[in-house]
């Protein structure tokens, strides 16, 4: 490992102690960073200073600052006239969210025109408090303003349902990085999230769903459990006001014409079909369910979006228009005849129509329509913004077409996509995006001009949360994700990973402080373990590349510890600890395990190969209804586990733990996952070695596992053999449900 100190950060409190001027920008703790610092002399003492407010604006922005300290544990200040900080409006400070921040040893000067401008100003003076470790800041000019005007979070509230108190702390958590738009999809397939008055079943069947599997039920009662929830317009107003008072835009999304199930279940006239779904579905994936193109449903549609921008009064209203499967108007002789009354060549081109009217009607209220860049395959209006999640060549055809643009590209921008290959990870989809990936994200397509880049309002992080069933799983996702994106979006600076990564630890330290969560398994150790005469020689890594790997045996783990370099020996018996940190800092948590030949005799299946890459999950265990659950690692298509030189000498039994899953995936085809002939009505665990299509050296019957949700320990006899070999793993069943995976395998 790189060692990654950055001692101007981590030491900040003693650096701002001294007269000493910072070199601008990388030695100070601030994420994102600020567009332009300038070194100054001297330092200001902080505690014990009182804030000199005006107006209404500048008075939010120093009850802001007043809140954070006091939630931080920092000094607690107070409002007084003729205070050493000091916010000033200042007509020449360009731009709504732009100020400019002084510090000298006589006090701290905040300038802006605009109450979001003297709001960040206060954001990033109390990153300045709450870093220093001396109550003191370095003497500094800030003239800081956004590189894009949209930075954004998208919260996907349609498939799990969270708290309006979680969307108030992502809220808060989004402001702290300048991050101004939340995008909150509201409506899906499996959910529709918004009390609509017109239209009471939108909720009272939409809103509600049964899970599948074994957490669809009581298992108490064994009776079906109702899942789901929805915002009341009183719920809907509280948020909005929250957002407001922190300078956040919320861009509702009203899908449409597809990933619309829970809106046709709870008003089935809408429906393309005869006899459509009757409540919102419990299966992730793509649904072929649209809505129809009669006149009564672009009513329906208009009077819905009529109190939605009651509800939310920024400009841009989001009308989905992904993954909008045909095959529904194709068979629909009503729809077909639509089409050659309006002389369009396909049901694409139908789409762009559907798309086009509604976002006329929001024109004439003086709303723009904004929609994923599926829309771009029909004609949609001019003034029509693109959400572009195909990479980013919709933003670059949108653009070359004059139409703004948001950067959401997938899978980079994605925050369902697993941040390291730790099996601690949470639940999501099975491709890696880690955080170097991510921040090394280019915001300016080279394919197009100086003209059209300045089509790119802006840029957003993405959390569907198919697989993000609870609150903990969602802050793990979200930060410190959110926190790289408000870097690119704010001030774009120049690639230093090391420096910003310093700066990220700094802000995870106020994290901490605050008492908010966020991911920290990619700065946690990983161990492999191979046979030595005396003991196990140790490779050891960290996701994240942050900082320096340190060990100990059968001591205590520190920042003196020894340095990890490159595999060393540990002796039978010993207890390995192992930590990164950065300086004297430590990241994550500490890692211990003991010295034995077990280690090489069991393997999890998220340390296992997958034996295919097709659409791989890291998925939630069926059980228990209700709080944590084991997380299984598998490709859907291909459930198929490689154990790499496995040591098979002496080894006469297995044990394994296998999970049970309900095959609910959509728009998958069921037919294309193969599996050998069972020979019990449960099935059986197999073992082949070498290949997945070698000797068969164990057969292990699933009927204990049959009968209980979650997992399950089976166990059986294996062939002898003498060496090191390749272990696949497989399951002989009759179809896809249950849904059988592999979670550990034991050798005996």
């Amino acid at each position: 490992m790189r060692n990654v100190v950055l001692a101007a950060v981590l030491s900040f409190g003693m650096a701002s102690a001294s007269a000493a001027a910072p070199a601008p920008g990388s030695n100070l703790p601030l994420l994102p960073m600020p567009a332009s610092v300038t070194g100054g002399t001297g330092s200001f003492r902080f505690e014990g200073a009182q804030i000199d407010a005006a107006d209404a604006g500048e008075r939010a922005a120093a009850d802001r600052l007043l809140s954070l300290s006091k939630r931080s544990g920092g000094p607690e200040l107070k409002l007084a006239r003729n205070g050493r900080i000091r916010f000033h409006r200042d007509p020449r400070i360009r731009g709504a969210e732009a100020y400019r921040l002084s510090v000298t040893p006589a006090g701290v000067d905040i300038r802006a025109s605009g109450d979001a401008g003297f709001y960040y100003g206060a954001e990033t003076l109390w990153q300045l408090m709450a870093s220093s470790r001396s109550g003191q800041i370095p003497g500094m000019t800030i003239a800081d303003a956004p590189a894009f005007a949209w930075r954004g979070v998208m919260l996907d509230s349609a498939r799990h349902f969270e708290p309006v108190s979680y969307v108030e702390q992502l809220i808060d958590r989004m402001a702290m990085l300048k991050l101004n738009t939340l995008h909150w999809h509201l409506t899906d397939d499996q959910g529709w999230r918004i009390e609509i008055d017109r239209y009471p079943r939108l909720t009272s069947v939409g809103a509600w769903r049964q899970e599948a599997g074994a957490a669809g039920f009581d298992p108490a009662t064994g009776k079906p459990v109702r899942y789901g929830g929805y915002y009341s317009k009183a719920d809907i107003r509280t948020v909005v006001a929250h957002a407001r008072a922190h300078h956040i835009t919320i861009v509702p999304e009203i899908e449409m014409p597809g990933h619309a199930t829970a809106m046709i279940a709870a008003y089935p006239e809408l429906a393309s079909v005869p006899n459509p779904p009757s409540s919102p579905s419990h299966d992730w994936g793509i649904l072929p369910n649209l809505l129809n193109t009669n006149d009564s449903t672009f009513t329906f549609i208009d009077n819905v979006l009529d109190e939605v921008m009651a509800l939310f009064p920024g400009r841009f209203i989001h009308l989905g228009g992904d993954e909008a499967v045909k095959d529904q108007w194709k068979a629909n002789p009503a729809i077909q005849a639509k089409m050659r009354e309006l002389g369009l060549k396909d049901e694409d081109a139908l789409q762009g129509w559907f798309t086009a009217r509604v976002g006329k009607y929001l024109a004439k209220h003086g709303r723009r329509l904004i929609g994923w860049d599926e829309i771009l395959h029909g004609q949609v209006p001019a003034d029509a913004a693109i959400m572009s999640w195909h990479g980013l060549d919709g933003a670059v055809t949108a653009a070359k077409g004059g139409h703004d643009t948001v950067l959401a590209p997938a899978p980079t921008l994605y925050l369902d996509y697993r941040q390291s290959d730790s099996g601690d990870e949470p639940p999501g989809r099975g491709e890696m995006v880690d955080w170097k990936t991510l921040y090394n994200f280019d915001p300016s397509p080279s394919s197009l001009t100086a003209r059209q880049r300045h089509h790119i309002l802006g840029m957003q992080v993405n959390l569907w949360t198919e697989h993000v069933r609870i609150t903990d799983y969602a802050d793990r996702m979200i930060w410190p994700r959110a926190g790289i994106l408000a870097e690119i979006a704010w001030s774009n600076p120049k690639k230093d990973w090391p420096e910003f990564s310093a700066r990220m630890v700094e802000a995870m330290a106020r994290w901490r402080k605050l008492g908010l969560g966020y991911d920290l398994t990619p700065l946690e150790p990983e161990a492999a373990f191979a046979p030595k005469v005396d003991g196990l020689e140790v490779t050891l890594r960290q996701p994240a590349g942050i900082g320096t790997l340190r060990y100990a045996l059968d001591g205590a783990l520190s920042a003196a510890s020894p340095e990890y370099t490159r595999p060393f020996t540990a002796p039978a018996g010993a207890t390995l600890s192992v930590q990164s940190f950065l300086g004297a800092e430590p990241l994550g948590t500490p890692k211990q395990w003991t010295i034995t030949p077990a280690l090489l005799r069991t393997r999890p299946a998220s340390q296992m190969d997958l034996c295919s890459n097709a659409i791989p999950l890291r998925l939630d265990a069926d059980a228990p209804t209700a709080g944590t659950r084991i997380v299984h690692w598998v490709d859907i298509m291909h459930p198929c586990w490689i154990w790499r030189g496995a040591a098979l000498d002496g080894v006469h039994q297995i044990v394994a733990d296998v999970g049970r899953h309900p095959f609910n995936f959509a728009g998958v085809d069921v037919n294309g996952i193969k599996f050998d002939t069972p020979q019990t009505p449960a099935g059986e665990l197999e073992v082949h070695r070498d290949r997945c299509d070698g000797p068969l050296i164990a057969k292990v019957s699933l009927a204990s596992a049959a009968q209980r949700a979650g997992d399950t320990e089976v166990s059986g006899p294996i062939e002898s053999t003498a060496g090191t070999h390749d272990l696949c793993m497989t399951f002989a069943q009759k179809g896809v449900d249950p849904f059988w995976v592999l979670d550990r395998l034991t050798l005996q």
